[in-house]
């Protein structure tokens, strides 16, 4: 008699919710979770490469005179940029936009909590339950560094609202809340010439793309501008 067939499990369910912008889950499939977004796949908690990579590209494009620089991160996600920068003495100030409630509960008081405890628990740690667009738009605060992981890349958003953000006018209103000099980052799950264009054409400098290798397909990307000063 030949051996069974390994069938793997299927993903459970830890938590469903009807959000302001669409339907957010949270499950885990073997060890990892994963947060999923109107039926797309966000994240998990498997790599974190490339989300760390995001904060420290930001940190390594800015001015080493800045003292104490501040750091908007957009997109709580996993935890990965969050409990990166809170490790990382020279922050300022971090700020992390989210839009979803649930994502934020998931890591006060859920599965997430583990991930990212510590780095909420840091007094330079600060999150503001909003949606990252408006903000950049309404906000009278101004930072040294937006690191901006809202989307699976420019090209592939999760609603579509969120468009505008990587179009002249999205850059435009990122430009207005950084310092001269700052740095703005963005994550994307594939590199995008295209956007590099974009960028260039309003107004960022020293426009560069970082390639981080993934098991399979095409590389993640973190794309980077600064705003002249």
């Amino acid at each position: 008699m030949s051996a069974p067939y390994d069938i793997p499990e299927p993903p459970e369910v830890l938590d469903r919710r009807e959000g302001p912008y669409g339907e957010v889950v949270l499950r885990r499939h073997g060890g990892l979770l994963q947060i999923i977004a109107n039926g797309c796949f966000l994240m998990d908690t498997s790599d974190g490469r490339s989300e760390r990579r995001l904060v420290d590209a930001a940190l390594a494009a800015l001015d080493a005179r800045v003292t104490g620089p501040r750091v908007l991160i957009g997109g709580l996600g996993v935890g990965f940029s969050l409990a990166h920068a809170a490790g990382q003495s020279r922050w300022g100030r971090i700020t992390v936009v989210e839009r979803e409630p649930a994502v934020v509960e998931w890591h006060r008081t859920g599965p997430l909590a583990g991930l990212s405890a510590r780095a909420l628990a840091d007094p330079r740690t600060e999150i503001v339950e909003t949606d990252l667009v408006a903000y950049v738009h309404e906000t009278c605060d101004t930072f040294d560094a937006l690191c901006l992981d809202i989307d699976n890349g420019p090209g592939w958003t999760v609603t579509e609202g969120n468009g505008g953000l990587y179009a002249h006018a999205g850059l435009t209103a990122c430009a207005r809340v950084l310092n001269p000099g700052g740095v703005l980052a963005v994550w994307s799950a594939r590199p995008s010439p295209e956007f590099e264009g974009t960028l260039r054409n309003a107004g960022f400098r020293q426009v560069r793309t970082e390639e981080i290798p993934v098991a399979r397909g095409v590389p993640d990307a973190v794309h980077i501008g600064v705003r002249p000063g």
